[in-house]
């Protein structure tokens, strides 16, 4: 039996006070004792101004991992309605999570301890928040599953933290490089994440009382047959494309050519990001699903920079999909990039700023450029009378 999926109730979750773009690097910390070069010119294009980090100030310590960040936006799910010892289905998506082993949803299970329940964890970069809310939706689609929880979260910050590069520095001293500096695709990264959990309730039917949101279908697409990756970690990329992982290198290289670190092309994110991800994926929207953007009353993209706004309005309207600004809706200057969580993160500010109303229909966008993968998400808006 097929049944329809609701998002009947919408959590986010981020730690600590809002950090501005002048109490960054006091944060992360000076790598090689020099502020970054890359800092300002990529904060100017950026255009975030807040973001949150799961550090402490004080102590430089952190205060979340990245399932305690994800425990605490599904316990903020509970209501008159819902406990957690309801839930039947965990799906939780991350880009780092805090081990290797278990996985990521095992660890977020255990720190909500709710009753025993099936959990699946989803990897990836961006995309791994959207494929873990497709395979919640499915579950209750299919009658599998009655109250399904699915949780992005990603908890940046630590790895972005000066001590992960001061070995790689060292090491290029050793070598008498003259000028030992940070690769401009690793030293852009740590101006461009923050921390932050969302998490969202699906159910068969919509919430007796406000507004759910009617999960209809997501289209993802992935076009790593064509490209090659672009954003990695726990690898180098050779020059011919390839990645060379972490178990190729010797121990101490893990440090001394900060392998765990993320990296990014950032030369090739700028060439391709918008054909894969907006132009391809939005056809094949159009392909499958008949959609046009008159149909579509509220558009949330996800981008990790404002720079590319207009790139992404330019490749739309290039596919014939042209959405005025004023539907748009972001929030990506006050909340930062949080990654897979950002698209949770944008739903929730939404869903309570009082702007729905029954019969809206919303069309969210998540790129990923770790191989150059994208979703869309459409959603109607609803109410226990409207279903």
């Amino acid at each position: 039996m097929t049944e329809n999926a609701y998002i009947t109730n919408i959590a986010a979750f981020l730690p600590g006070a809002a950090v501005a773009n002048d109490q960054m690097e006091a944060l992360l910390g000076l790598v090689g004792g020099k502020p970054s070069r890359a800092r300002r010119p990529v904060l100017r294009s950026n255009g975030i101004v807040s973001r949150h980090y799961a550090i402490d100030p004080a102590t430089g310590l952190r205060t979340h991992t990245n399932a305690a960040l994800a425990a605490e936006a599904v316990r903020l799910l509970r209501n008159d309605a819902f406990s957690l010892d309801l839930i039947d289905c965990l799906a939780c998506g991350t880009s780092i999570p805090d081990q290797l082993m278990p996985n990521h949803a095992s660890m977020v299970h255990g720190e909500i301890a709710s009753p025993p329940c099936e959990v699946v964890s989803t990897a990836g970069v961006c995309l791994c928040g959207v494929t873990a809310l497709k395979y919640a939706t499915m579950g209750v689609q299919t009658g599998e599953f009655r109250h399904a929880v699915a949780v992005a979260s990603e908890a940046a910050s630590p790895i972005l933290r000066a001590q992960f590069f001061e070995e790689e520095l060292e090491a290029k001293v050793s070598a008498l490089d003259a000028q030992p500096a940070l690769a401009f695709g690793k030293d852009f990264l740590r101006w461009m994440l923050s921390d932050g959990a969302g998490a969202v309730l699906i159910e068969p039917s919509p919430a007796a009382r406000g507004l759910s949101l009617r999960l209809d279908w997501i289209v993802e697409r992935s076009f790593a047959n064509e490209m090659d990756a672009c954003m990695y970690q726990g690898a180098e990329k050779l020059e011919n494309g390839q990645l060379r992982g972490w178990m190729d290198y010797q121990p101490h290289e893990w440090l001394e050519r900060s392998v765990f670190t993320l990296t990014q092309d950032v030369k090739q994110l700028n060439e391709h990001i918008v054909h894969y991800t907006v132009e391809r994926g939005l056809q094949e929207v159009q392909r499958l699903k008949g959609l046009s953007p008159e149909d579509v009353d509220w558009f949330l993209p996800h981008y990790s920079s404002n720079y590319f706004r207009d790139k992404l309005a330019a490749g739309m309207a290039k596919v014939g999909f042209a959405i005025p600004c004023e539907r748009w809706f972001t929030n990506l200057s006050s909340k930062g990039n949080t990654g897979s969580a950002a698209i949770y993160i944008l739903l929730d500010e939404l869903f309570r700023s009082g702007r729905l109303s029954v019969g809206q229909r919303l069309l969210g966008y998540v790129p990923e450029s770790g191989r150059f993968s994208t979703a869309f998400i459409h959603f109607t808006v609803c109410d226990a009378g409207s279903a």
